[in-house]
């Protein structure tokens, strides 16, 4: 390798971190609502009679909501159209939906009346003429109002404020002021008004609102009959409180929704939820990554603390690509987060372990090891390459499904994994091989291969080489395990059912903190006494109640907070899902076509990088891995939701990743065949070579037992950090980290029972030139596929 060429990689590294750091120190991350709390909505638009409920009419919607939003107050608040009817708003530091969904939900029918006289009762009723329009009035209690046709409208007003008046001890009041026509209108209605007799009735002015009289003031003494009052502007006055003062200007000055909206999805997480979920994620974290550094120290030495030096700058490298970019993170998004970082020891396992192959098989053909390991190292880059592409692509595959098909925190989930992926390459491919090409000329390491962790095999490809194993000669068995395990999962999902969350069959999921300890049957019997005897109860991990009902208002969720508060003394909501039916239906229906279009993604993907067989194998293996995991949940009784979902994605990246690795290596033997070479076993003295006319299964054995090591090491640095999450990740985590880890278990176990015994079945079937794809120099020799 030249020196212009380590310069400028050096220099490419430097220039990474250099921008990391800058953006990781001046740009602060951007926190999701289930970390820092708050409210997440859903509303959809719905066909009027006088209007289309189409992408313009969203959009017009979307304005309005902003508005009202803009003049709750709310630190920091999101608004997005999704699709042509839907509209996503994220309050942050909101725990009470109820309100703000009234708020920013109502369709907001403002208009201006000029009162014709009092009425009897309190009821809303039609007049005989003229549209007029009986309503109570609402500062005389049993006193209704007889209106007559709207002056003027909403759009007419400009600006609407909440207005604390303190020189005469009104107390708040809405400041309004008109545009246009409505500065006319409104000293002609005034006028009018004006006109009347103190203490009579037409000397007011209505102010309606959704068919509700928020206001009727009198024309003070001061305002000139006929002419009104001028300047375009009023005030709203009616003994409110603060609250109610700015959510009556929010609405007025937001003006009317131009079609109806309905909730169809509504998210609250408290404040509290969020933090314990950062501080456990990031105490998993630190004891996961903490135990995968020693362990790579151990394993690989001086190449393993250079490893560790390169997945600390590939932790700031994604951080400061998430924050540089926008993206959320979420609590999904956290955890994949550090699941990339144990996830990014792989590319590193790849290289070190290629380069212990390089210099034993230089050892192995009769010269002694060569001096330094720069040679062996640059030689384990370039064939660690191509695994490392293909298995970094299918794990992108999954990632970019999550994003396209998921929504919320799974999609941030999707974002995370993606940028971890990127980051990882450039982690292990740039930084490690600058530092490991300055470290290997210093001359003390170039005389010690050994202590650089290059020379010496491991004792886990020793103990290899002794065994000799060939799992390959009871492949029949291991698919008769496989398919066992296969029915007993398929036969959970049956029996047992799966506990699918409110995401897919829609409804509500509260989650209750209580100062008491309180058992699940007492809770499960308040809550039947409230009004739901069919709603499931259940006790989380820190002691929370979680109840989930179907269908069930806000008046419903208080009664069944008061029915919790006699037994649990005082109550409060941690997290509030409230899912509509058509919603969680679609989210099913996507759910199952995200997994179905990855697996066709990675069967695409692998029949072009390699033979259909291969593909087919490896993409059998990981459907198995997924229905293994689901299994194990239906079994278990454990809810299968969105979370869950990223999880399984996540684990087809996985599986596919493994059995990748292993192709890869039959792969690279029968192109050696093909051009004629000796490709040999190369890390393993004393295992003899693929000679002409050996079988499939031979070189499938051998290609298991030279990355057997790659998957030991890699499986270890991502299993510590899991375990770390399952154990210390809370209830957030539990279960999400538990399919994780079972999913890496199944995975690592599927790529040797399930994936290379189907690949070998398949070949035999199937004969052809070989898993080939690309290649130059002389093509494989044709004939049976049982021999390469």
């Amino acid at each position: 390798m030249s020196s212009r060429a380590r310069l400028w990689r050096a220099l490419f590294a430097l220039a990474v971190v250099a921008a990391s750091l800058y953006f990781a120190l001046t740009t602060p991350a951007r926190l999701g609502l289930d970390l820092r709390g708050g409210t997440h909505i859903v509303l959809e638009t719905r066909d009027s009679p006088g209007a289309r409920a189409d992408a313009a009419a969203t959009d017009r919607v979307l304005e309005v909501l902003r508005q009202r939003v803009d003049a709750l107050g709310v630190a920091e608040p999101s608004l997005t159209r999704s699709g042509e009817r839907r509209v996503i708003v994220e309050l942050p530091g909101v725990h009470d939906p109820r309100e703000a969904v009234e708020v920013i939900g109502r369709t907001a029918q403002l208009s201006f009346h000029p009162v014709l006289g009092s009425a009897e009762g309190a009821g809303p009723a039609e007049g005989a003429s003229g549209g007029a329009r009986v309503l109570p009035a609402p500062d005389a209690p049993g006193r209704a109002l007889r209106l007559g046709s709207p002056a003027l409208t909403g759009r007419e007003v400009k600006d609407a404020e909440a207005v604390l008046d303190t020189s005469s001890g009104g107390g708040w009041t809405v400041a309004l002021s008109f545009r246009g026509g409505g500065e006319k209108a409104w000293a002609q209605v005034t006028g009018a008004a004006a006109c009347a007799a103190p203490g009579e009735a037409s000397r007011r002015v209505a102010i309606v609102l959704d068919d509700r009289v928020v206001s009727a003031p009198a024309m003070r003494s001061s305002v000139p009959c006929r002419t009104g009052i001028t300047g375009g502007s009023a005030q709203i006055s009616g003994g409110f409180g603060a609250g109610e003062a700015r959510e009556l200007a929010a609405l007025v000055k937001g003006g009317a929704l131009p079609v109806p909206v309905e909730v169809v999805e509504q998210r609250t997480v408290g404040a509290t939820l969020g933090a314990e979920a950062i501080r456990a994620s990031a105490g998993a974290a630190v004891i996961g990554l903490a135990c995968t550094a020693l362990f790579v120290i151990a394993v690989y030495r001086l190449l393993g603390v250079l490893a560790t030096v390169a997945l600390a700058l590939y932790g700031l490298i994604s951080y400061a690509a998430l924050v540089a970019l926008g993206a959320t993170v979420t609590l999904p998004g956290l955890a994949g987060f550090v699941l990339a970082v144990g996830m990014a020891v792989d590319a590193n396992v790849l290289v070190f372990e290629r380069t212990r192959e390089e210099y034993a098989r230089l050892a192995a053909g009769g010269r002694r090891g060569p001096a330094d390991l720069r040679g062996p190292l640059h030689r384990g880059f370039g064939k660690a390459w191509s695994a490392v592409l293909d298995s970094n692509v299918t794990t992108l595959l999954a990632a970019g499904l999550l994003f396209f098909f998921a929504t919320g925190p799974v999609k941030g989930f999707g974002v995370t994994l993606s940028v971890g992926v990127a980051a990882s390459m450039v982690s292990a491919l740039v930084i490690t091989r600058v530092l490991a090409d300055w470290a290997l000329r210093r001359e003390g390491v170039r005389r010690r291969p050994g202590l650089a962790g290059g020379g010496a095999g491991g004792r886990v490809r020793a103990v290899l080489t002794r065994w000799a194993p060939r799992p390959m000669r009871r492949r029949r068995t291991w698919l008769a395990v496989s398919a066992g395990l296969l029915l007993l999962a398929v036969a959970g999902i049956g029996v047992r059912g799966l506990h699918l969350g409110v995401e897919f069959t829609g409804g509500r999921l509260t989650e209750y903190a209580t100062s008491r300890p309180l058992e699940v049957d007492k809770a499960r019997a308040a809550v039947g006494e409230a009004g739901f005897p069919r709603a499931v109860v259940q006790k989380a991990g820190d002691g929370d109640i979680v109840v989930r009902t179907g269908e069930a208002a806000d008046e419903d969720q208080r009664r069944v907070r008061a029915a919790l508060e006699a037994e649990g003394g005082a109550v409060t909501v941690e997290r509030d899902e409230r899912i509509g039916p058509a919603l969680g239906g679609e989210l099913r229906g996507k759910a199952l076509i995200a997994l179905g279009v990855a697996v066709a993604a990675q069967l695409v993907y692998l029949s072009a990088r390699f033979r259909w067989t291969f593909a087919a194998a490896a993409v059998g293996a990981m459907v198995q891995d997924v229905l293994l995991v689901t299994g194990l949940f239906a079994w278990l009784g454990k809810p299968v939701d969105s979370v869950f979902l990223a999880a399984l994605l996540t684990v087809v990246g996985y599986s596919v990743n493994d059995t990748v690795v292993v192709f890869d290596r039959v792969r690279e033997k029968r192109r050696a065949r093909a051009r004629g070479g000796r490709p040999g076993m190369p890390g393993a003295p004393g295992v003899p070579g693929v000679p002409g006319g050996v079988s499939l299964a031979s070189v499938v054995d051998e290609a298991i037992v030279q990355t057997l090591p790659r998957t030991v090491n890699t499986g270890m640095g991502v299993l510590f950090v899991l375990a770390a999450l399952t154990a210390l990740g809370g209830d957030s985590l539990a279960d999400f980290s538990l399919a994780l880890l079972c999913g890496v278990l199944f995975g690592m176990a599927s790529t040797v029972l399930t994936a290379a015994p189907a690949a070998v079945t398949l070949e035999g079937l199937r004969p052809g030139p070989g898993p080939v794809r690309g290649r130059t120099g002389g093509g494989a020799r044709r004939g049976s596929g049982a021999v390469v």
